[in-house]
């Protein structure tokens, strides 16, 4: 259950696509844990920005800037302007999540008899996917720095991360999902 999100686009005056004289405003955002993506009804008169993070949970109290959950949407259905925003947001909420990301290099498992976790990791390979396992044998990562100061072939964990989580909300033919829920 998501209860922030953090707004990929806002459109004061509605979808360009609705038909009508009254177009209701409509915000896209982007689920803060499990990587949902939204398709919010904003409070009126209110000033949403890109990036911003917003309440979106069940107490009616705290919701200041949403009116409402409209609905779930896909990747295809997010606009163009909430499609480029996506990578920066997400490197923004792996950013502010770092434990929790560091935890799953702390903690990854294989996946089959022949398939690792980390592999499924983009740009990250057999080589690159021992030398983790070997470090944190050593001891367990504290953060995307240390895991980038112990492996000298894997310099930016988080944007490796954050292009999993790309991949996984616009495929959604993948067959293993390790960030994004279903």
């Amino acid at each position: 259950m998501e209860d922030y999100a953090h707004i990929l686009d806002y459109l004061p005056q509605g979808l360009p696509s609705e038909r009508g004289f009254r177009k209701d405003p409509v915000a896209y955002a982007l689920g803060g844990t499990e990587f949902k993506l939204f398709e919010l009804v904003p409070k009126p008169d209110v000033i949403i920005n890109l990036g911003e993070t917003v309440y979106i949970g069940k107490d009616m109290d705290k919701r200041d800037k949403v009116l409402h959950v409209k609905r779930r949407v896909s990747y295809e259905e997010l606009t163009a302007g909430a499609q480029s925003e996506l990578p920066y947001v997400i490197v923004e909420v792996i950013k502010e999540t770092e434990a929790r990301y560091v935890q799953f290099f702390n903690e990854a498992q294989s996946v089959t008899t022949r398939y690792h976790m980390l592999e499924l990791l983009p740009g990250l390979g057999k080589k690159t996917m021992w030398a983790i396992l070997d470090e944190r044998k050593k001891g367990p990562f504290t953060s995307f720095a240390d895991i980038a100061a112990r492996i000298p072939t894997f310099k930016h964990p988080e944007k490796v991360v954050a292009k999993r989580i790309e991949s996984e909300l616009s495929d959604p033919t993948q067959k293993y999902r390790i960030f994004v829920s279903r």
